[in-house]
């Protein structure tokens, strides 16, 4: 029993130590700014025009750290995506620590992601991804998910509420309508550049949407706010029957 427990502690600090270092797993990186991108193939340049878009829209938050330097671990033939999709499962992407691990087909040239049929805001998805790496800088291990008990609404929905900050995004009344109209038994709402949110985050944007843009709370403020996501939504509502 003493062998097998050192056995497995000795495959956890490798596989910690693989995780912490995508370098091991990758031919190549690539410094732009203040990320390190690891690829195994030639790097499009469009890539790094669409990290600094994503990185716009990152400093409206609140969060926002300029000196904070990301790992970015493209899907293109590494088997690092691989590694954190059986420890995390399939997404579009991860965003955790200081990385963020890329996980579906990227067409950079049409700027989208797409797993399973449906497609993504491949700039967007950075963004959403990034946040939460920003949401770990500056709340700690132990007061960021998986660890802390914040709702998913906050932690997604503010993820989605910053990195979709665009002109077409802006209208929270707009924004509710959409939601309105979607198809409730589909997992995604269509977006007017015909990628997605997932709908659960989605519902989260525009709560925390209305709470910081009507309500004026800021995201921590929000955090540590106890109401229920019901009377939310029930303010929410009752906000957009007025205004209309």
């Amino acid at each position: 029993m003493f062998r097998l427990m050192v056995l497995m502690l000795f495959f956890a600090g490798i596989l910690l130590l693989v995780i912490l270092n995508p370098s091991l797993t990758y031919a190549h990186k690539t410094t732009h700014n203040h990320f390190t991108v690891f690829h195994n193939n030639a790097l499009d340049p469009i890539f790094l025009t669409q990290l600094d878009q994503a990185n716009e829209l990152l400093k409206s938050s609140e969060f926002y750290n300029p000196e904070l330097r990301l790992d970015v671990c493209l899907n293109d033939g590494s088997g690092y995506p691989d590694m954190i999709r059986v420890l995390r499962g399939r997404a579009f992407a991860w965003g955790f620590y200081d990385k963020v691990v890329m996980q579906g087909n990227a067409s950079y040239k049409n700027n989208e992601v797409e797993l399973n049929g449906y497609r993504w805001n491949l700039t967007q998805l950075l963004a959403h991804e990034m946040i939460h790496c920003l949401q770990f800088d500056k709340l700690g291990l132990w007061k960021s998910k998986p660890v802390a008990s914040i709702p998913n609404w906050k932690w997604e929905g503010y993820a989605e509420y910053i990195s979709r900050k665009s002109v077409d995004n802006q209208d929270l009344l707009k924004n509710i309508e959409l939601l309105n109209a979607s198809d409730k038994n589909n997992w995604e709402v269509l977006l007017s550049d015909n990628t997605i949110s997932p709908r659960v985050y989605y519902e989260g944007w525009i709560l925390v949407q209305f709470c910081m843009d009507i309500q004026k709370m800021s995201y921590e403020k929000l955090l540590s706010d106890t109401t229920g996501r019901q009377i939310v939504e029930k303010e929410m509502l009752d906000w957009y029957g007025k205004q209309k």
